[in-house]
């Protein structure tokens, strides 16, 4: 099955392995029964996705992706497993979308000579204020 990530990108299921583990933290008598939390692992380098994306995925500083380039991620937000399932692939889906947006390259810009002016006149004024605040010499 097909998981779409955008409208010109999408990644085979059979790409992320999942294991269903225990949840940690406080959950009553159910804590040591249910494997509820999702662990999943995407291996970013043996993916179908695109060279310049692996390398831009792998060149994020996220501590979720080992040194091997596996993305590690585990979920445990819900208490059914088939909804930490679909928040696993939902974030993972989230994480290859926001490393497809291109970054708008910065435009260098100046200050104006007005500018400066005006920054200029506000010193003298403060310096201004401030000389009269000292002690007056009869």
């Amino acid at each position: 099955m097909e998981i779409n990530i955008t409208a010109h990108l999408s990644i085979d299921e059979s790409e992320i392995d999942m294991q269903a583990i225990r949840a940690q933290g406080s959950g009553g008598q159910n804590v040591n029964k249910v494997s509820s939390a999702i662990h999943l692992r995407f291996d970013v380098n043996g993916s179908s996705l695109p060279d310049d994306l692996k390398d831009k995925l792998l060149s994020l500083n996220d501590s979720r992706v080992t040194n091997d380039g596996v993305f590690v991620l585990k979920a445990q937000n819900f208490r059914t497993q088939e909804q930490n399932r679909e928040d696993a692939i939902v974030r993972l889906c989230n994480w290859i979308k926001a490393a497809t947006v291109e970054q708008k390259p910065r435009k260098a810009t100046k200050v104006s000579r007005a500018v400066k002016a005006r920054r200029g006149d506000a010193k003298k004024q403060q310096s201004a204020k401030k000389k009269l605040r000292n002690k007056v010499d009869f």
